[in-house]
């Protein structure tokens, strides 16, 4: 590059840079900076060529148009003014920012005492770290123009996954793209995917992220991603050529395979930690707009993260970022949807949580938003925090709720029969009260964040130690068990029970009203040996082993049996509540002895059988579902028919056994089972 170049004042909208003609036009939001210049870098990133100083324009936007410059330029920012921790100011042109709307980053991070404002503490810090920051580079993609498979909740499938665990140990993706964007999209993962019946790829964080400093001090990494950097830049090491456009490149294989790409995004918190942490973008910019600070106390975060930062998206500048990020992903990269971490951050005002949030009405009414797939994690630590139920329409909501319950019930805690037969039906008592359905429901047993499937059934304590926290870290209750043995065990009826109780979870979870979501390695038993917050366990660990044994592993085809029978009953499909009397639908509660469950039957604290119907009055097709919690093996009388036989189509014992005379069947000890009726006239006698 020249270091002749023609400079214009530039506009201020679009933020960020963009190709204009012969030049770029870059433009950042500081508005209490008093002075900001442009770096200009050379192509190894390693010397500033040039500083140029920005014009501030109206609403706080400084800008400048720069030619002749093209796509590949590396660049960032300074801001200069009062560095003043006291009063929430932490302007610092030694500190080199990258640019917030970033589409691409060249260079590695690392950490250095040179990002730190105050070094030591209380002496404004003069030493550049543009050595060990990554530049922003001045990078544009074609809109995203693939067809997207638009699958509705009723048909949604959904398999959280993590770019680096799901492929890098897979024997049929080729080196190079293994735990890579591109080794996801690899033939052999999406007929893996395929073969299970999943329809949504939801990607733990992919935006730029870096690890956090106490844990590279003890040699680890941040693993699962939720500390980010950028919200506009892929993560660069998932990627084979260091070309942003091989995301493109993944999803459109993905869609093509009729699989949609839903992201886990992180737009609570940044990876700028605390008040005393680094000074990496937001904070030398604007701290007190794109921060949520104590009232009267503004050198003092809130911290409802449990991150060291919240960020304010009361501002409507960090509520356009959050909006545009959204919308570049979505037009650009072509993703079908989004994840939000600890959502109850994005609807909090002052006073807590919002349901008439800006955040909430700025999707509902934009025309790319509104009609994408929402998720919500309902909760955070800040007060009030927890929000199951309360996102409107059309949020869908991880249910924790029916996580716990569908634990406690396989582990043989009692008194939960009524709580369970509400989870089964899509929760109710969480979102009919506000117009929503039972398809609002993320029902899940397992996820990242916890125990993977085996383990659960595996350890009836956490075994954190490789963490370094002195096994201190991750949930201690769990509601898990672990079949007699703890850990691994070479004993096979502890192994055949692990197995079935896999089985059993799998079945109440895919055969459940809401949206089923299966974890990472669910479908092939894979343990992360009684590790249940392994975020910073980048290894095997965390990695799916995919051995010879989990290749066709039982839990796969147990998973497809399932979801072939649930795609059969339009009741899954339903997106509304089926009550008494429903024209549609109908469904109907059970005892052993067959006839109709009674209040006090509800109230039977060590009633561990639950046994029900759902019956499709349209097609006169009905499904009739046996869960057997206890330790004993229970005879059931199966409802009658008027017409039809109940047709035995799958229980988690093994092998299948359909050993039963009429309608008398002996359901062994914690198992589940599954019959199904099609007659022309299925009331139930």
């Amino acid at each position: 590059m020249s270091h002749s170049v023609e400079l214009e004042v530039g506009v201020s909208s679009p933020l960020g840079a963009s190709v204009v003609g012969e030049g770029v036009n870059f433009a950042v939001y500081a508005p209490q900076a008093q002075h900001m210049s442009l770096c200009l870098f050379d192509s190894s990133g390693h010397s500033e060529i040039l500083t140029l100083a920005m014009h501030m324009n109206e609403g706080g936007i400084w800008t400048l148009k720069v030619s002749p410059l093209k796509s590949g330029a590396l660049y960032g920012f300074r801001a200069d003014g009062e560095y003043a921790p006291e009063k929430g100011l932490f302007f610092n042109n030694h500190k080199l920012l990258l640019d917030p709307y970033a589409r691409d980053l060249y260079g590695e991070f690392t950490w250095s005492e040179r990002h730190y404002g105050q070094m030591p503490v209380g002496k404004l810090s003069q030493v550049n770290n543009a050595i060990d920051m990554p530049k922003s580079r001045v990078r544009e993609l074609a809109p995203y123009t693939g067809k997207k498979p638009n699958h509705c909740w009723g048909k949604t499938v959904i398999y959280e996954c993590h770019v680096v665990g799901a492929t890098c140990r897979h024997p049929e993706i080729p080196k190079p793209l293994q735990g890579k964007f591109l080794g996801l999209s690899h033939p052999s993962f999406i007929e893996h995917l395929r073969t299970i019946g999943v329809t949504c790829l939801e990607l733990l964080p992919v935006h730029a992220f870096i690890s956090e400093q106490f844990l590279t001090a003890k040699g680890l990494q941040n693993y699962w991603g939720y500390n980010t950097l950028n919200f506009f830049t892929p993560h660069k090491e998932y990627l084979v050529n260091d070309d942003i456009s091989e995301f493109q490149e993944m999803v459109a294989a993905l869609h093509k395979a009729d699989i949609e790409v839903i992201l886990d995004v992180v737009y609570n918190h940044t990876a700028e930690a605390g008040t005393d942490g680094p000074i990496l973008s937001l904070r030398g910019l604007d701290n007190l707009g794109y921060y949520r600070t104590v009232a009267d106390k503004p050198q003092h975060y809130i911290n409802d993260t449990g991150c060291g930062n919240t960020v304010n998206i009361d501002s409507p500048r960090s509520l356009q970022l959050v909006l545009d990020s959204l919308r570049y992903w979505v037009e650009v990269m072509g993703v079908d949807g989004f994840r939000f971490d600890l959502a109850t951050i994005l609807a909090r005002n002052p006073n807590g949580f919002n349901q008439a949030h800006a955040f909430f009405q700025a999707i509902n009414q934009d025309p790319v938003l509104s009609q994408v797939k929402l998720i919500a994690e309902p909760w955070d630590i800040g007060p009030g925090g927890y929000q199951l139920g309360a996102f409107p329409a059309p949020w869908r909501e991880w249910n924790d709720k029916y996580r716990d319950t569908i634990r406690r019930f396989w582990k043989q805690e009692q008194g939960v029969i009524g709580e369970l037969a509400k989870r089964l039906h899509g929760s109710f008592d969480l979102f009919e009260h506000n117009l929503r359905g039972p398809l609002n429901s993320i029902n899940f047993i397992t996820s990242h964040d916890g125990f993977t499937l085996a383990d659960l059934v595996s350890y009836e304590h956490k075994h954190n130690e490789a963490n370094g926290e002195q096994n201190r870290d991750g949930h201690s209750g769990n509601h898990s068990f672990n079949c007699g043995v703890e850990g691994f065990t070479n004993d096979p009826q502890v192994s055949k029970l692990r197995l079935q109780q896999q089985k059993n979870m799998l079945l109440t979870l895919l055969l459940s009203k809401g949206v089923p979501m299966l974890s990472l390695g669910s479908e092939m038993a894979h343990s992360q040996g009684g590790n249940n917050n392994a975020y910073c366990q980048n290894n095997r660990t965390s990695w799916l082993a995919w051995k010879d044994s989990q290749f066709s592993h039982p839990l796969t085809r147990f998973i497809d049996d399932l979801l072939r029978i649930r795609k059969q009953f339009s009741i899954f499909k339903h997106r509304f509540f089926v009550h008494d009397n429903d024209p549609r639908y109908e469904v109907a509660w059970f005892t052993e002895s067959g006839s109709n469950m009674q209040q006090d039957d509800w109230h039977q604290g060590d009633r561990q059988v639950l046994i029900y119907s759902l019956t499709d009055k349209h097609t006169n097709q009905a499904l009739l579902i046996i869960l057997n919690a206890g330790s004993e093996p229970v005879t059931c009388q199966l409802p009658s028919l008027d017409k039809g036989k109940w047709q035995l189509a799958l229980t988690s014992i093994h092998p299948m056994s359909a050993q039963f005379v009429d309608k008398e069947h002996q359901i062994a000890a914690m198992s589940s089972w599954v019959f199904t009726a099609n007659s022309e006239d299925l009331n139930h006698g």
